[in-house]
Protein backbone atom coordinates (compact mmCIF):
# COMPACT_ATOMS: atom_id res chain seq x y z
CA UNK A 1 0.00 0.00 0.00
CA UNK A 2 3.07 2.48 1.21
CA UNK A 3 4.91 1.34 -2.15
CA UNK A 4 1.93 1.96 -4.31
CA UNK A 5 1.00 5.58 -3.03
CA UNK A 6 4.90 6.07 -3.06
CA UNK A 7 4.88 5.00 -6.90
CA UNK A 8 1.70 7.41 -7.50
CA UNK A 9 3.53 10.51 -5.62
CA UNK A 10 6.84 9.99 -7.52
CA UNK A 11 4.38 9.65 -10.92
CA UNK A 12 2.64 12.84 -10.30
CA UNK A 13 5.65 15.03 -9.79
CA UNK A 14 7.10 13.38 -12.84
CA UNK A 15 3.73 14.27 -15.60
CA UNK A 16 3.32 17.70 -13.27
CA UNK A 17 7.01 18.63 -13.25
CA UNK A 18 8.54 21.86 -11.40
CA UNK A 19 5.12 23.04 -11.29
CA UNK A 20 3.72 20.12 -9.39
CA UNK A 21 6.95 20.52 -6.39
CA UNK A 22 5.52 24.53 -6.12
CA UNK A 23 1.81 23.24 -5.98
CA UNK A 24 2.38 21.07 -3.52
CA UNK A 25 4.70 22.72 -1.40
CA UNK A 26 2.59 25.89 -1.53
CA UNK A 27 -0.26 23.70 0.13
CA UNK A 28 2.46 22.44 2.81
CA UNK A 29 3.22 25.67 3.86
CA UNK A 30 -0.37 27.13 4.24
CA UNK A 31 -3.77 25.64 5.14
CA UNK A 32 -3.11 22.42 3.62
CA UNK A 33 -1.38 19.85 6.16
CA UNK A 34 0.61 18.14 3.26
CA UNK A 35 4.01 16.38 4.52
CA UNK A 36 6.38 18.13 2.45
CA UNK A 37 8.35 14.90 2.33
CA UNK A 38 6.02 13.38 0.10
CA UNK A 39 6.79 16.01 -2.40
CA UNK A 40 10.42 16.81 -2.00
CA UNK A 41 11.93 13.31 -1.89
CA UNK A 42 10.46 11.75 -4.73
CA UNK A 43 11.25 14.76 -6.75
CA UNK A 44 15.14 14.36 -5.17
CA UNK A 45 14.86 10.91 -6.37
CA UNK A 46 13.75 11.71 -9.91
CA UNK A 47 16.54 14.06 -10.13
CA UNK A 48 19.17 11.51 -8.88
CA UNK A 49 17.83 9.84 -12.09
CA UNK A 50 18.09 12.12 -14.34
CA UNK A 51 14.56 13.01 -14.92
CA UNK A 52 14.93 15.97 -12.69
CA UNK A 53 17.13 19.10 -12.02
CA UNK A 54 18.38 19.36 -8.71
CA UNK A 55 18.54 23.18 -8.38
CA UNK A 56 15.25 23.54 -10.17
CA UNK A 57 13.49 21.01 -7.59
CA UNK A 58 15.17 23.17 -4.66
CA UNK A 59 14.34 26.23 -6.68
CA UNK A 60 10.71 24.87 -6.80
CA UNK A 61 10.41 23.77 -3.33
CA UNK A 62 11.68 27.02 -1.72
CA UNK A 63 9.72 29.18 -3.69
CA UNK A 64 6.66 26.89 -3.24
CA UNK A 65 7.17 26.97 0.73
CA UNK A 66 7.42 31.15 0.56
CA UNK A 67 4.42 31.34 -1.82
CA UNK A 68 2.41 29.53 0.70
CA UNK A 69 4.01 31.29 3.43
CA UNK A 70 2.57 34.55 2.30
CA UNK A 71 -0.21 33.43 1.87
CA UNK A 72 -1.05 32.55 5.26
CA UNK A 73 0.73 36.16 5.94
CA UNK A 74 -1.63 38.11 4.36
CA UNK A 75 -4.23 35.81 5.72
CA UNK A 76 -4.21 36.81 9.26
CA UNK A 77 -3.50 40.22 8.48
CA UNK A 78 -7.08 40.38 6.56
CA UNK A 79 -8.94 37.70 8.78
CA UNK A 80 -6.80 36.66 11.63
CA UNK A 81 -7.57 39.61 14.59
CA UNK A 82 -11.17 39.86 13.91
CA UNK A 83 -11.29 35.95 13.85
CA UNK A 84 -9.35 35.86 17.05
CA UNK A 85 -10.58 38.70 19.19
CA UNK A 86 -14.45 36.99 17.76
CA UNK A 87 -13.91 33.93 19.09
CA UNK A 88 -11.17 33.43 21.10
CA UNK A 89 -13.11 34.04 24.25
CA UNK A 90 -14.70 30.44 23.45
CA UNK A 91 -11.11 29.37 24.16
CA UNK A 92 -10.38 31.51 26.95
CA UNK A 93 -7.71 33.51 24.47
CA UNK A 94 -8.13 37.46 25.71
CA UNK A 95 -7.40 40.26 23.49
CA UNK A 96 -4.75 41.33 26.37
CA UNK A 97 -2.76 37.76 25.23
CA UNK A 98 -3.20 38.68 22.00
CA UNK A 99 -1.68 42.42 22.11
CA UNK A 100 1.42 40.25 23.83
CA UNK A 101 1.80 37.93 21.59
CA UNK A 102 2.09 40.25 18.64
CA UNK A 103 4.40 42.43 20.65
CA UNK A 104 6.34 39.62 21.31
CA UNK A 105 6.68 38.61 17.49
CA UNK A 106 7.57 42.72 17.10
CA UNK A 107 10.91 41.78 19.28
CA UNK A 108 11.47 38.88 18.20
CA UNK A 109 9.94 37.43 14.72
CA UNK A 110 12.63 36.68 12.88
CA UNK A 111 14.07 33.93 15.17
CA UNK A 112 10.90 32.55 15.36
CA UNK A 113 10.10 32.63 11.38
CA UNK A 114 13.37 31.22 10.84
CA UNK A 115 13.34 28.32 13.78
CA UNK A 116 9.32 27.78 13.13
CA UNK A 117 10.02 26.60 9.24
CA UNK A 118 12.46 23.52 10.85
CA UNK A 119 10.15 22.32 13.53
CA UNK A 120 7.36 19.80 11.80
CA UNK A 121 3.68 20.90 12.67
CA UNK A 122 5.00 24.19 13.67
CA UNK A 123 5.79 25.16 10.08
CA UNK A 124 2.13 25.13 8.63
CA UNK A 125 1.34 27.96 10.91
CA UNK A 126 4.21 30.20 11.65
CA UNK A 127 3.07 32.54 9.19
CA UNK A 128 0.01 33.31 11.18
CA UNK A 129 1.45 35.01 13.99
CA UNK A 130 3.61 37.13 11.44
CA UNK A 131 0.63 38.21 9.79
CA UNK A 132 -1.12 39.21 13.49
CA UNK A 133 1.80 41.39 14.61
CA UNK A 134 2.63 42.93 11.02
CA UNK A 135 5.58 41.70 11.06
CA UNK A 136 8.11 43.20 7.58
CA UNK A 137 7.22 41.41 4.59
CA UNK A 138 10.89 41.59 3.66
CA UNK A 139 12.25 40.37 6.77
CA UNK A 140 9.02 37.36 6.90
CA UNK A 141 10.07 36.37 3.48
CA UNK A 142 13.98 36.47 3.64
CA UNK A 143 13.65 33.93 7.40
CA UNK A 144 10.68 31.93 6.05
CA UNK A 145 13.04 31.60 2.72
CA UNK A 146 16.20 30.61 4.61
CA UNK A 147 14.32 27.96 7.16
CA UNK A 148 12.52 26.44 4.14
CA UNK A 149 15.59 26.55 2.23
CA UNK A 150 17.76 24.40 5.05
CA UNK A 151 14.53 21.62 5.14
CA UNK A 152 13.98 21.16 1.23
CA UNK A 153 17.29 20.85 0.58
CA UNK A 154 17.80 18.42 3.50
CA UNK A 155 14.67 16.69 1.88
CA UNK A 156 15.72 16.70 -2.02
CA UNK A 157 19.47 15.73 -1.17
CA UNK A 158 17.82 12.50 0.69
CA UNK A 159 16.16 11.97 -2.35
CA UNK A 160 18.65 12.16 -4.45
CA UNK A 161 20.92 10.23 -2.40
CA UNK A 162 19.16 7.21 -0.79
CA UNK A 163 15.50 7.80 -2.40
CA UNK A 164 15.36 4.27 -3.71
CA UNK A 165 15.74 2.87 0.01
CA UNK A 166 12.52 3.28 2.05
CA UNK A 167 14.23 1.60 4.90
CA UNK A 168 17.05 3.96 5.17
CA UNK A 169 15.05 6.94 4.11
CA UNK A 170 13.01 6.41 7.04
CA UNK A 171 15.81 5.64 9.30
CA UNK A 172 17.59 9.13 8.25
CA UNK A 173 14.37 11.36 8.31
CA UNK A 174 13.77 10.54 11.40
CA UNK A 175 17.34 11.15 13.06
CA UNK A 176 17.67 14.20 10.62
CA UNK A 177 14.38 15.59 12.44
CA UNK A 178 15.40 14.77 15.84
CA UNK A 179 19.10 16.24 15.05
CA UNK A 180 16.82 19.79 13.55
CA UNK A 181 14.99 20.34 16.68
CA UNK A 182 18.12 19.67 18.68
CA UNK A 183 20.24 22.64 16.63
CA UNK A 184 16.96 24.59 17.23
CA UNK A 185 17.14 24.44 20.80
CA UNK A 186 20.82 25.48 20.62
CA UNK A 187 20.26 28.54 18.19
CA UNK A 188 16.96 29.82 20.43
CA UNK A 189 19.18 29.39 23.60
CA UNK A 190 21.95 31.42 21.83
CA UNK A 191 19.56 33.82 21.28
CA UNK A 192 18.13 34.14 24.51
CA UNK A 193 22.11 34.96 25.49
CA UNK A 194 22.73 37.31 23.04
CA UNK A 195 19.08 39.20 23.74
CA UNK A 196 20.21 38.84 27.78
CA UNK A 197 23.30 40.16 27.20
CA UNK A 198 22.19 43.21 24.82
CA UNK A 199 19.68 44.52 27.33
CA UNK A 200 22.52 44.57 30.44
Amino acid sequence: MLHDMINWIVQTVSDLGYIGIFVMMFLESSFFPFPSEVAMIPAGYLASKGEMDLFLVIFSGITGSLAGGVFNYFLAIKFGRVFVLRFGKYFFFKEETLIKMEEYFKKHGEISTFVGRLVPVVRQYISLPAGLSRMSLYKFSLYTSLGAGIWVIILAMLGYFIGGNEVLLKEYLHQIIIGLLFAMLIVVFIYIQKMKKSTL
